[in-house]
């Protein structure tokens, strides 16, 4: 089988990675908030995710020019 290596292993990428979710849950109106957020509904999470997978693709497009 095989394991998942979805975990930052990196303290300074997972510190950026929650910076990155925190910006991208106050652009869509997400009250995200340090630890546990069980509270958030499937929506909300997702589009903290979504928001997120949007930023990293205009960065990617901004930087083939």
């Amino acid at each position: 089988m095989m394991k998942s290596n979805s975990q930052i292993n990196v303290p300074e990428a997972r510190d950026a990675m929650d910076k990155f979710k925190m910006e991208a849950a106050n652009e869509v109106g997400v009250n995200l908030k340090n630890g546990y957020n069980g509270d958030l509904t499937s929506r909300e999470a997702g589009s903290v995710g979504g928001q997120m997978v949007k930023k990293m693709i205009e960065s990617y497009e901004r930087n083939m020019k």
